[in-house]
C-alpha cells in the first residue's frame, strides 16, 4: 500500500471531507463547518459561539474563494 502525500497547493477537484478535516484538527482554534450530509441535506456547524465571528470568517472565506487565480 502506498502512502499518500498531501500537497499544499489548490485542486479543481473534489476531495473527501475526511481528508480536509484530517489536514486541520491541530490548525485550528475554532471551526466552522458547512456542506451537504450523507442525504443531501444542508449541514452547519461551528464551534464558535458568536454569531457576528461567524458571518465574519464566512464572508472571509467568500473574499478569498473569489480571489483565488485561474
Amino acid at each position: 500500500m502506498s502512502k499518500v502525500i498531501n500537497l499544499p497547493c489548490v485542486t479543481s477537484l473534489n476531495l473527501p471531507p475526511n481528508r480536509i478535516l484530517q489536514g486541520a484538527w491541530s490548525k485550528l482554534r475554532g471551526a466552522v463547518l458547512i456542506g451537504w450530509d450523507t442525504y443531501g441535506d444542508f449541514y452547519f456547524a461551528s464551534s464558535i459561539a458568536d454569531g457576528g465571528d461567524v458571518l465574519w470568517l464566512l464572508e472571509k472565506a467568500k473574499k478569498e474563494l473569489l480571489e483565488v487565480e485561474d
